[in-house]
C-alpha cells in the first residue's frame, strides 16, 4: 500500500505542475524514480527491483513512439517511467492504455474549451501546415546555412494541452480494475465510505 501511495502522490504532484505551469519538472520525475527503486528494493528485494526495471522498460517502449510523433511531451514520458518503477509492468501497461483513451477525449475537450470550435479547427490545420513547413524550412536552412528561428516560432503556435490528468485517471482506473489491487483499495476505503454515509443519514 505504501508503494501504491507513492505512485498516487507522484501523479498528483505532476498533475499540479502540469495544470498550473504546463510542464512536469525533471527533478520530480527523477525523485519519483529513485524513491520507487528504494521502496521496491526495501519491500520486495531483488524481485521488486526487477519489477521496477521492467515497469520503466515497458513505459519507454510504449511512450517513446508517442513522444516521437508529438502525441505526448517529454515530461509525460518521464513521469510514466517513474510510475512504471512503482507499479511494475502489468499495471503500467494498463495505465498507459487507459490513459491514452482518456487523453483522446480530454485533449479534445480541453482544447475546445480553450479556443472554441473555430479556433480548434484552425489550430489543427495550422499544426499540420506548420509540420510540413518545418520540414521544408529545415531542408532549405541546411542548404543555405540560415538559422531556424522562423520555423521554430511556427511550431510553438500549436496549443499545449496537459496530459497528466488523463494519465492519472488511467492509472486510477487500472488500479481499480486490477484483481490484486482493486480489492485492497475497496477494503481500505470501505470504512470511510460507510462512516460518511452514516453521518449523512
Amino acid at each position: 500500500m505504501i508503494i501504491l501511495t507513492g505512485s498516487l502522490l507522484l501523479l498528483l504532484s505532476a498533475l499540479y505542475f502540469d495544470l498550473r505551469y504546463q510542464r512536469i519538472p525533471n527533478k520530480l520525475c527523477l525523485a519519483g524514480l529513485l524513491v520507487a527503486l528504494v521502496l521496491q528494493a526495501y519491500f520486495n528485494q531483488w524481485q521488486g527491483v526487477a519489477q521496477a526495471l521492467l515497469g520503466t522498460g515497458v513505459a519507454l517502449a510504449l511512450l517513446l513512439p508517442a513522444f516521437y510523433f508529438r502525441y505526448l511531451g517529454a515530461g509525460d514520458v518521464k513521469l510514466m517511467v517513474a510510475v512504471g518503477a512503482f507499479s511494475g509492468p502489468t499495471l503500467l501497461f494498463w495505465s498507459v492504455v487507459f490513459g491514452l483513451i482518456f487523453g483522446t477525449f480530454s485533449s479534445f475537450f480541453l482544447a475546445l474549451y480553450k479556443v472554441g470550435w473555430s479556433g480548434f479547427i484552425k489550430m489543427i490545420s495550422r499544426h499540420y501546415v506548420y509540420s510540413e513547413k518545418v520540414y521544408t524550412d529545415k531542408k532549405s536552412n541546411t542548404e543555405s546555412g540560415t538559422d531556424s528561428k522562423k520555423h521554430t516560432n511556427k511550431v510553438t503556435g500549436a496549443l499545449q494541452v496537459p496530459y497528466a490528468p488523463a494519465l492519472t485517471l488511467g492509472w486510477l482506473l487500472a488500479c481499480v480494475l486490477s484483481p490484486e489491487i482493486g480489492p485492497e483499495i475497496t477494503a481500505a476505503i470501505s470504512p470511510e465510505i460507510e462512516a460518511l454515509l452514516s453521518t449523512i443519514k
